[in-house]
């Protein structure tokens, strides 16, 4: 893997930690709008989406980290 390819890989996956951290903050913004909800079904829909956010946001974040720790000892050593 040349400099360049590993330079990229990197930028891809604080791009990737970036976007994990707006969707996992967004799920939490629909958490907290559970509160203003009148029904128990918009209640349960809104804790069903947010959870599902919260999820694919943590999931994107931590496999990003773990890319770019990686990725980072794979640059010392060259």
């Amino acid at each position: 893997m040349t400099e360049i390819e590993l330079l990229n890989k990197i930028k891809t996956a604080k791009i990737n930690r970036a976007l994990g951290v707006f969707i996992l903050i967004f799920g939490l913004m629909v958490l907290v709008a559970i509160a203003f909800t009148e029904t128990f079904v918009q209640q349960m829909t809104d804790l069903v989406a947010g959870m599902v956010l919260i999820l694919i946001g943590g999931g994107m974040f931590w496999k990003s980290q773990m890319n770019l720790v990686q990725l980072s000892t794979k640059n010392k050593s060259l």
